[in-house]
């Protein structure tokens, strides 16, 4: 068929589709020719000893080549007009990555992660200078949107990949945190047989175990299954803190023939823990000495037997797509998820009397109890081809996704002035009677968006790529609240991208975007319901995949200009609008497969942010943003014995930097930087494999970042895990 009558016959196609996309929720039966079924390949999914087939497939060691984070459609990194990281599984066991998924990025340039030290129930992030907790988390390209502590957490056990896109994503997500989203990318039916445990421990005395299966169903060659899941448990770092948490997730594959695939999956999870006591340490007794010197890294200053934290985690999902004789692809895919979340217990709030006094050193305390039930589905419904038209290839991708979130909770502390029982910083006594904790808010909140989206990637000349995104979203909230504010709100936006590339054959590729984006708020300020945050993003750099070897180099310039910037009170969680905020910065990443001894990955970024509009203070306008420091650093290096008698031993070092950031909104207090270092040793024979982590193997004691003078909290100590595992 003819290049321009294909694209002609695509379009018409594309129109039509468009208008019927949500008929197709369910894969159609019967619909098929009577043919002779032979037997299929399950597509898509490479085996673990594969290199990367798709942007769903494992990474090829650590240097991935292909991610549909940027574009919807699976796509080279080099083509997509944006700055990429991808950390696969086998990078994240090699770092002895087990509980936390924020401890994936802790190499990855442009990222902010922990800035409280450990949460085990909460993964923070900070992309380019912005807080993406809540509105910059998606799951296979579906958002995990949360509010308040209504916010699904994953084990990385079930991931087959963490991907960020740095900058905006509105084009193809509708409304998200505009330094960057982070994408996680689950683990996926194989079409080869897999059967792996594990056993391990870490020096905290926390234990865990896991099993990972996938196989065809019986005899069938359409058919494949993947069962995957974990049991954790044990002391965490603080004092008294201890955890029980836990997964499963069952996956079935259907492909009944080469054009045809749908996925059906599931997951349970739960946790109930006692918290950690980090996180709302002072400035002065973390950062400054306070008179008796610093607080302890492990201090708690909760109350054990009050402290719960606990949630049940239920989703579903399924995947369906099918390619046309012509060669244009249908796309859909769902979720639904339901949380239930129960925190209580009394958290700080800096000193007594605003500074530590002797001779007790009295700790501020608040109480605290919340219940969140949180109902939430996504839906994404896709259109792709190509097109050949005007002498130039046309990729083709238009769109139909909706997002539905509702929570339903309750939050409840002391009446003020009343807080809680203040405690002594030196010399705990716990078991206080604690004031009770009355109704502060009883509230559902529910948002709603739908968003139309189209996207061409235009192949022209000798190497050129020009990428066109538009985008239309409306997004209804309400807040229906029996002690609370209630409100209802409506927005509609427009968003765009455009980039242009060149790609060189000696693997070279400068490009240059421009993307706007915008990220529907809930909540109220002072003048009555926020107003969704909005800007630009220009964005330049080069990629490298160079030809000589198996590996990938992204450097970048950024400029993000963001207006109706939120502000959240980290002690009162009350939101305000404070104006406009610029990030800009240049980031520089690398990952290089180097032979089947080495593996190594190296960044560096440098992030500036400063507020260039504050209606409620102008005395902040020209300080930068606190917890994001100017610049951090990292680079790790493995090394594989592959010949000898210590044939499949490996040893694994790195090092991360984080320079200085501030701890004030007024930029008074500064946090300093800080160098940790990590190491790993391993040993694989026989499909048996024993591996000893150690992070921060020097125990350097040192504080991330503090959110305000009273919101500070400790890096990761010293952590030694060991695991077992075996392949069958």
């Amino acid at each position: 068929m003819g290049g321009q009558t294909k694209g002609l016959i695509f379009q018409a196609q594309l129109l039509t589709g468009v208008a019927a996309i949500g008929l197709a929720a369910a894969m159609p039966a019967g619909a098929q020719e009577t043919t002779e079924l032979k037997p299929v390949v399950i597509q898509g999914e490479a085996g673990s000893g594969d290199s990367e087939a798709t942007a769903t497939s494992p990474v090829n060691s650590y240097a991935a080549k292909r991610s549909a984070t940027g574009s919807k459609s699976d796509t080279p990194l080099n083509e997509i007009p944006q700055s990429v990281s991808v950390v696969g599984a086998e990078e994240m066991n090699d770092r002895g990555v087990v509980n936390k998924v924020d401890e994936a990025l802790r190499y990855t340039p442009g990222v902010t992660t922990q800035p409280f030290g450990t949460d085990g129930d909460t993964d923070w992030f900070y992309i380019r200078g912005f807080d993406a907790t809540q509105t910059g988390v998606f799951l296979d390209n579906l958002t995990l949107f949360s509010y308040g502590f209504g916010g699904f957490q994953l084990d990385p056990f079930m991931l087959e990949r963490v991907e960020v896109l740095k900058g905006p994503a509105s084009v193809l997500y509708g409304g998200a945190n505009p330094g960057g989203i982070v994408n996680l990318v689950r683990k996926r039916p194989l079409d080869e047989p897999l059967f792996y445990t594990d056993i391990g421990i870490n020096s905290n005395g926390n234990a865990f175990t896991g099993f990972d299966v996938s196989d065809k169903v019986g005899s069938s060659e359409t058919m494949t299954y993947r069962i995957t899941g974990k049991v954790a448990g044990g002391d965490n770092y603080s004092d008294f803190s201890e955890d029980l948490r836990g997964f499963i997730m069952p996956q079935i594959t259907v492909s009944p023939d080469a054009s045809t695939r749908f996925t059906a999956w599931a997951y349970l999870s739960g946790l109930d823990q006692v918290h950690t006591g980090n996180g709302f340490f002072p400035y002065v007794g973390t950062v400054e000495d306070a008179p008796f010197g610093k607080i302890d890294r492990d201090a708690f200053y909760g109350e054990p037997d009050i402290d719960d934290g606990s949630y049940v985690q239920k989703m579903i999902g399924y995947e369906f797509e099918h390619e046309f004789d012509n060669g244009v692809k249908f796309s859909q895919n769902f979720r639904y998820g339901h949380l239930d979340k129960h925190e209580i217990g009394p958290y700080l709030n800096g000193w007594v009397g605003g500074v530590p006094a002797g001779p007790n050193y009295l700790l501020a305390r608040i109480g605290f109890e919340g219940r969140s039930a949180v109902d939430t589905f996504a839906i994404d419904n896709r259109l792709e081809g190509e097109a050949e038209l005007g002498g130039a290839t046309h990729n083709l991708l238009a769109g139909v996704d909706y997002k539905y979130y509702r929570l339903d909770h309750i939050q409840k502390w002391p009446t003020w002035p009343i807080t809680a029982t203040p405690i002594s910083a030196t010399d705990p006594i716990y078991g206080l009677p604690q004031p009770a904790n009355g109704v502060g808010i009883d509230q559902v909140v529910t948002q709603k968006q739908i968003g139309v989206y189209a996207q061409d990637r235009i192949h022209f000349g000798d190497g050129w790529l020009l990428t066109l995104n538009g985008r239309y979203d409306y997004v209804d909230t309400n807040s229906d609240a029996v002690v609370g504010t209630t409100y209802a709100s409506n927005d509609s936006a427009v968003s765009g991208r455009v980039g242009l590339a060149y790609e060189f054959e000696n693997g070279l590729t400068p490009y240059f975007s421009a993307a706007t984006f915008f990220n529907p708020l809930i909540g109220t300020g002072v003048s009555g319901p926020l107003k969704p945050e909005e800007g630009q993003q220009f964005e330049g750099g080069i990629k490298y995949d160079p030809t000589f070897i198996d590996g990938s180099l992204t450097a970048s310039l950024f400029h993000i200009t963001k207006r109706n910037n939120a502000v959240s009170n980290p002690v009162t969680f009350a939101q305000t609008q404070l104006g406009k905020v610029e990030s800009r910065g240049a980031e520089l990443e690398g990952k290089v497969n180097v032979n089947q001894n080495w593996k190594a990955l190296g960044s560096i970024a440098y992030t500036d942010t400063e507020v260039l509009e504050n209606a409620g203070n102008p005395a902040l306008v020209g300080n930068s943003l606190y917890v994001v420091p100017k610049v951090t650093a990292s680079l790790w290096v493995d090394y594989t014995l592959t010949t000898g008698v210590f044939e499949g031993m490996s040893f694994g070092a790195g090092v991360r930097y984080q320079g200085w950031s501030w701890a004030d909104e007024a930029n008074t207090k500064k946090v300093p930087a800080a160098t940790v270092f990590d190491a790993a040793i391993r040993y694989e024979k026989e499909n048996w494999g024993a591996s000893l982590n150690v992070a921060n193997i020097f125990d350097k004691e040192y504080v991330t970042a503090c959110r305000g003078l009273t919101v500070c909290g400790y890096g990761d100590a010293r952590t030694i895990t060991f695991k077992l595992s075996k392949k069958w």
